[in-house]
């Protein structure tokens, strides 16, 4: 893309979110900028990373690799619950089914689409969704490639830091810092997403391990 085409952008999403905070009366802070920067630099990268050739089953394996990364990213990252109703006190409410969506959420965190069903639930934030969606193809990609993906693609799985965190809680187990760790991690989750994204799309775009 241009600098031009860029430059338009920034502009569009400046004002974007000078309108939101100014019709919410709230104060713009970083926690803002974050979505921009997933969706921002995924479409740089996509624009940028071109498919290279391969046979059928090339393709077929770096697909396969790549649709279980995002079904992984998607899950931990919360995009989507299998049995969400599961144990609900109102698992049979109607209530609880069905599609919604929000457009009070900031710019980039939303407008959400929310849709349950007894098997599965879907929470789709346009930020998550594209930036998961552009580890995936970068993934397809660098397997297509003959590349090494693993160093790069397992941190992808902490572009959901906030979530990612009880696994490593776990293994962790009794340690006395755990818990003073996890509110630091929480508190910072959305910081910390967001350089691991930065990080997993630079690594999967140069890949420096090759």
């Amino acid at each position: 893309m241009s600098t031009v085409v860029w430059a338009g952008i920034l502009l569009f999403e400046t004002l974007l979110l000078l309108t939101y905070v100014s019709a919410r009366n709230a104060q713009l802070g970083l926690f803002h900028v974050y979505p921009f920067v997933w969706l921002n630099l995924s479409g740089w990268v996509l624009w940028h990373t071109s498919v290279p050739s391969g046979s059928d089953r090339q393709k077929f394996v770096a697909g396969a690799i790549a649709v279980g990364y995002f079904a992984l990213l998607g899950y931990f990252g919360g995009l989507y619950d299998l049995f969400p109703l599961a144990g609900h006190p109102e698992a049979h409410a109607p209530h609880l089914l069905g599609l919604d969506y929000t457009i009070v959420m900031p710019p980039g965190y939303g407008p959400a689409l929310f849709y349950t069903t007894h098997l599965v639930q879907l929470a789709l934030s346009p930020y998550l969704l594209v930036g998961y969606v552009t580890l995936a193809y970068l993934v397809y990609v660098t397997v297509l490639d003959a590349s090494n993906a693993a160093a790069s693609g397992i941190l992808g799985l902490f572009a959901c830091i906030s979530c990612s965190w009880p696994i490593l809680a776990s293994l962790v187990g009794g340690s006395g810092a755990t818990g003073a760790l996890a509110t630091t991690v929480y508190a910072q989750a959305y910081a910390l997403s967001t350089i691991a994204f930065a990080v997993t799309v630079a690594l999967l775009y140069w890949r420096p391990f090759e």
